[in-house]
């Protein structure tokens, strides 16, 4: 297996507050791995680490070989990242925004609009992006994410509020994606969705990870039936309730 994102030892700390705690994670190639836990678990805070755009207070991130701190342009290169809001270009068509992103990493107009059109887009393409619904806006971010010579996905519950035809188109092309040699890492609290993608579960509480499980142990985990991932998050999550 080839690793494409690498990351040791990472601390994100608010002022005294540890919002993720020395956290050892690889990434592989041709793999989808589903990050869960609870609200202010820390996982938005370490997708966002891994793409460049929160900064650790310690540890170390490398993405395909290249250190993201020693070599920020370059690796951040390499990763598409479905922030939550969708962070777009208001003011441009959703055509412009992600040919736009496409070009950025070097690759083409055509290929954004290649994507747009595995995602559905290309009849909202002509559309500015102030105008889109919430699940418009998913799925575009998503298209950003992934056009291009993109080698990480991160997506921060970016499967939210789409339609079944654009929940399917998703996870198609994210399929078609990872099984093309990259790797994703899917924040999400759509069990469900989860359960038809995944190859890897990952569960973090607190800043760290508290279950990882992949191949095997996920093949017997998901035969346990519909219940599996959710009793699995049950057995090592306590309902504290809101804080």
């Amino acid at each position: 297996m080839t690793t494409l994102a690498e990351v040791k030892q990472l601390t994100i700390q608010y002022g005294k507050r540890v919002a993720v705690d020395a956290l050892d994670l690889a990434l592989d190639a041709g793999e989808i791995a589903l990050l869960l836990g609870p609200n202010g678990a820390g996982k938005s805070t370490t997708l966002a680490a891994i793409a460049g755009t929160v900064l650790p207070s310690a540890g170390t991130i490398a993405i395909a070989g290249e250190d993201l701190a020693r070599a920020p342009r370059s690796a951040r290169a390499k990763v598409g990242f479905a922030d939550q809001p969708p962070a777009l270009y208001e003011f441009f068509t959703v055509e412009e925004h992600v040919s736009f992103i496409a070009e950025a990493r070097g690759s083409t107009a055509a290929a954004a609009t290649e994507m747009l059109t595995k995602l559905g887009l290309e009849k909202i393409a002509k559309r500015p992006c102030r105008e889109l619904s919430f699940g418009m806006r998913q799925r575009v971010g998503l298209a950003a994410a992934l056009v291009g010579p993109v080698q990480v996905a991160l997506l921060d519950e970016t499967l939210n509020g789409l339609d079944p035809h654009a929940a399917r188109a998703a996870r198609t092309t994210l399929r078609a994606f990872a099984d093309a040699g990259a790797a994703i890492l899917m924040s999400t609290h759509l069990l469900g969705v989860a359960e038809r993608l995944c190859d890897r579960v990952l569960v973090m509480n607190k800043g760290k990870l508290v279950a990882d499980k992949r191949g095997d142990d996920v093949k017997a985990l998901l035969a346990g039936g519909p219940q599996a991932l959710e009793d699995l998050y049950v057995s090592l999550i306590a309902d504290e309730g809101p804080t």
